[in-house]
Parts: structure tokens; C-alpha cells; sequence
């Protein structure tokens, strides 16, 4: 479980073919200190294995679902991610839950200026726009974001500078594919509801 704070934004270092699958290895000189083999961690939102770490290395194993279903796939050397460690059991809750099991991949329509802070429109994908609401949470690229507006084929959220310097939104700009994760509560209730209405 995580919660959208990204605590670094590393940098690629490689992605390639190994002899059992895909290995990413990624800079992250803060993390690294931080991280044991076998811990989880949240790369583009997307909630990864730790399989080594050396110096300020950290490396992962990606499957072939995670390529097909993520943007790391389109990772290359130098791209910059967002990285979060698995919360702790006693750490300070922020943000909001987020899994790291990415729904789909959409584009960003727009990320401008607006005043001191910043506009971000992203494609809302049909098939997961019942699951967003004004004022909820989603998380876009790992990052815990509130709905700002909903929009027929897109919805806004509104990012402080602070959020957009200390994450890859820095480097963020239109046709950029985005990691989302939509509330698990939203596909909870969704269940839910299936269930009562197979009861009736």
C-alpha cells in the first residue's frame, strides 16, 4: 500500500532484455539507503519488487504484464520516475490509498500555466470514467491528485508548484503517457453494487 507522496524522482539508468524477463535499474541515491531486497516499491505508481540495490542503484524484474499495462515500457536511460516506498505500519497516513496496480495508461491533453500554480488535463479513458468523481482522488503517475473538474473525455486536476518540482510533472508536457490508478473504494462499491443487483 501506498499513499501518492513521492518521496524522489529518480533517474533511469537502463531497461533491458535480460535471459528471464526485463531488468530496470534506476538512480536513486536517496532511496537506496532506505531499501532492502524484497521491498516494495512504487516506480510511475506502479508497485515493484526490489530484486538488488547497489550503491545508489535499485533493481527490478518486470513482467510482461506490468510492461503491457504501464508506461515503463516506454522508459529509456535518463527518463526521470517517481519513486515511494511501501507504507509503513506505523508511519503518518497522507495522501490517499493507492495500490500501485495501474488501471490503464492515458495521455496528458494539457499542462499550462495558470497563475502560480498548474492546470493538468489527462484523457479519461471511457471504460474507467465511472470510477472518478469531483473532489475525489486519483493517482497519476503515482501521485496522489485531487479531481479538480470532470470533463466529457478528460478530467483536470490542479498541481502547487511544489508538487510539480519535486516529481517528474516537472518535466511533464501534452501526449506524455500517465500511469493511472483510480479509488479503490470506487471499484468497491462497484462490486458491491453487482452483487446486490444479482441478488433482486
Amino acid at each position: 500500500m501506498f499513499t501518492g507522496l513521492i518521496e524522489e524522482v529518480g533517474s533511469v539508468i537502463s531497461v533491458r532484455a535480460e535471459k528471464d524477463g526485463i531488468e530496470l535499474k534506476i538512480a536513486a541515491p536517496h532511496l537506496t539507503k532506505k531499501m532492502r531486497r524484497g521491498g516494495s516499491v512504487a516506480v510511475n505508481g506502479c508497485c515493484l519488487t526490489l530484486n538488488s540495490h547497489h550503491r545508489n542503484a535499485l533493481g527490478f524484474d518486470l513482467l510482461a504484464e506490468t510492461m503491457a499495462c504501464t508506461n515503463l515500457k516506454h522508459l529509456q536511460r535518463g527518463d526521470s520516475v517517481n519513486l515511494e516506498r511501501a507504507l509503513g505500519a506505523k508511519e503518518r497516513f497522507g495522501g490517499h490509498f493507492v495500490q500501485g496496480h495501474v488501471d490503464c495508461v492515458s495521455p496528458v491533453v494539457a499542462f499550462q500555466k495558470a497563475g502560480a500554480d498548474f492546470r493538468l488535463e489527462v484523457e479519461l479513458p471511457a471504460k474507467f470514467a465511472h470510477y472518478i468523481a469531483l473532489k475525489g482522488s486519483i493517482a497519476v503517475n503515482g501521485i496522489s491528485l485531487t479531481v479538480a473538474e470532470i470533463l466529457p473525455k478528460s478530467f483536470v486536476a490542479w498541481i502547487v508548484p511544489y508538487t510539480k518540482k519535486h516529481t517528474n510533472l516537472d518535466r511533464a508536457e501534452a501526449g506524455d503517457l500517465m500511469n493511472l490508478e483510480f479509488d479503490i473504494l470506487a471499484k468497491y462499491v462497484e462490486r458491491m453494487l453487482q452483487g446486490i443487483t444479482k441478488l433482486k
